[in-house]
């Protein structure tokens, strides 16, 4: 076998006679269990993660396996490492769920930008307010933005009290993370989600103009 092959073989453990295949080539990143685990001792935790004091890799081992389960060391640069008797196969389930968890959290979570003008109609405000709510609700931050041309520069104030108006409208739903600003022309606020808050399945009715 050339020595490339060699080396390709090295960072793969198979499934063979009750061995737990490994397909990782960073040893920085491996899961040591059982027999693999070499520290002089470790401390231990149960599987209801209870503390069992500091052992010798070999005691606890005896634990695990008295209990049909596996030694897992779950925090290697720890003085001594920690280990938890656990189930393996359960253990790295859980630890690819959260790691997918955080991953779809991460891509999900995106930054919207809702626009409104001084003198938007009731309407179009109403229809753009539950917009606002329904991105809060899907764990977006929003910026809520009030533009303003020409003569309305003149008059702030009309823009200033849409804006306060919406922000009291949306509170059960997001919170105030920037304060409303003026950047150029714009008015405008950062909204972000409010803890433990969704969207209303079926927003509000939008309120005519001439209602």
């Amino acid at each position: 076998m050339s020595k490339r092959g060699a080396t390709r073989l090295a960072g793969c453990l198979f499934f063979l006679g009750g061995f737990i295949a490994e397909r990782n080539f960073r040893q920085a990143d491996r899961i040591r269990i059982n027999e693999r685990i070499r520290a002089r001792e470790v401390r231990v935790i149960d599987e209801e993660g209870g503390q069992l004091g500091i052992l010798q890799p070999f005691e606890a081992l005896r634990l695990a396996r008295e209990r049909g389960l596996d030694l897992v060391e779950i925090s290697p640069t720890a003085d001594p490492p920690v280990c938890k008797i656990t189930d393996y196969g359960k253990y790295q389930y859980q630890l690819n769920k959260k790691a997918h968890e955080q991953r779809k959290s991460s891509r999900g979570s995106q930054l919207k930008e809702v626009k409104f003008r001084p003198a938007t109609a009731e309407h179009d405000y109403q229809v753009r307010k539950n917009q606002i709510i329904r991105f809060l609700g899907e764990g977006h931050k929003v910026r809520a933005m009030i533009f303003h041309r020409g003569r309305e520069m003149a008059h702030q104030e009309v823009g200033r009290a849409k804006m306060t108006r919406l922000l009291g409208e949306i509170g059960d739903y997001g919170q105030i993370e920037t304060m409303p600003r003026m950047e150029g022309n714009v008015l405008v606020a950062l909204l972000a989600p409010k803890k433990g808050a969704s969207a209303p399945s079926r927003p509000a009715n939008a309120t005519q103009a001439n209602a």
